[in-house]
C-alpha cells in the first residue's frame, strides 16, 4: 500500500477525531481487523457534533469484478458505519435489516469516504442511513438499515468498553437526532442473536 494512502486514512482533519469503536478492538473483526492488510482498511472519525464517518480502502483482496470491490465488502463496511453511527448517539442495537443500493463499481484500492447517520428512532428501532463515495463526491454505495435496540449485558465483556467508550451524553441538536432519542448506552453491529424479537420493521 502506498504511503500517501496510510497517512490519509490516519490523517485527522478539521474537527474529525479517531474513534475506537469496542468491537474493533477484536484482531479478528472482520471488517476491521485486517488494519494493516490488504482486505480493507477502516478508521473511524467523529465531531463535536457527534458526526460519524469513515475513512475507507478497499484493498486487492476484497476482488470481485475483475479489477473491482466485491459489493459484499462495500455492504460490510456499510454495516458496520451505520451500527457505529448508532454506537457513537448511545444506542445499544445490532442490525435487523440493511438494504444496499450499488450506485457504480468502485475500483479497486479507491480511497473512499463513509458518510453514516440516524435517520429516525422509534422506540427500539433505529433507523440509518450511509454512503460510500470517493474523495471528489461520487457516491458508489448507498445503505438504509434498521437497527434494534437490547440490553447491553447482551455484548459480554464488550459491555465495560462500550460504557467507556459513550460515557459522555451526545448532542442531539447538533447530531440532528429526533427529540425522542434514548439516553446514553451501550451498542454493536452485528446481526441479531436468535433469541432477540425484532419488532416489526413496517412500523
Amino acid at each position: 500500500m502506498d504511503e500517501d494512502v496510510l497517512r490519509w486514512l490516519d490523517e485527522e482533519e478539521g474537527e474529525w477525531r479517531h474513534v475506537v469503536l469496542p468491537h474493533t478492538l477484536i484482531r479478528d473483526n472482520f471488517v476491521s481487523g485486517d488494519a494493516n492488510g490488504s482486505r480493507m482498511r477502516v478508521r473511524y472519525f467523529s465531531d463535536r457534533a457527534r458526526r460519524f464517518r469513515a475513512k475507507a480502502w478497499f484493498g486487492p483482496r476484497t476482488q470481485g469484478p475483475p479489477g473491482h470491490v466485491h459489493g459484499g465488502s462495500m455492504a460490510a463496511v456499510l454495516d458496520e458505519a451505520m451500527g457505529g453511527a448508532a454506537w457513537l448517539s448511545g444506542h445499544t442495537v445490532v442490525a435487523a435489516e440493511i438494504v444496499i443500493t450499488f450506485k457504480a463499481m468502485l475500483p479497486l484500492e479507491t480511497w473512499c469516504v463513509v458518510e453514516s447517520r440516524i435517520s429516525n428512532v422509534d422506540g427500539r428501532k433505529v433507523r440509518t442511513e450511509a454512503e460510500i463515495r470517493d474523495r471528489d463526491g461520487r457516491v458508489y454505495t448507498a445503505g438504509k438499515g434498521l437497527f434494534v435496540r437490547i440490553d447491553a449485558s447482551r455484548f459480554g465483556d464488550q459491555a465495560d468498553e462500550v460504557q467507556n467508550l459513550f460515557a459522555s451524553p451526545p448532542v442531539p441538536a447538533a447530531a440532528g437526532l429526533p427529540p425522542e432519542a434514548p439516553a446514553p448506552g451501550n451498542t454493536a453491529s452485528h446481526g441479531a442473536p436468535k433469541d432477540v424479537q425484532v419488532p416489526d420493521a413496517s412500523g
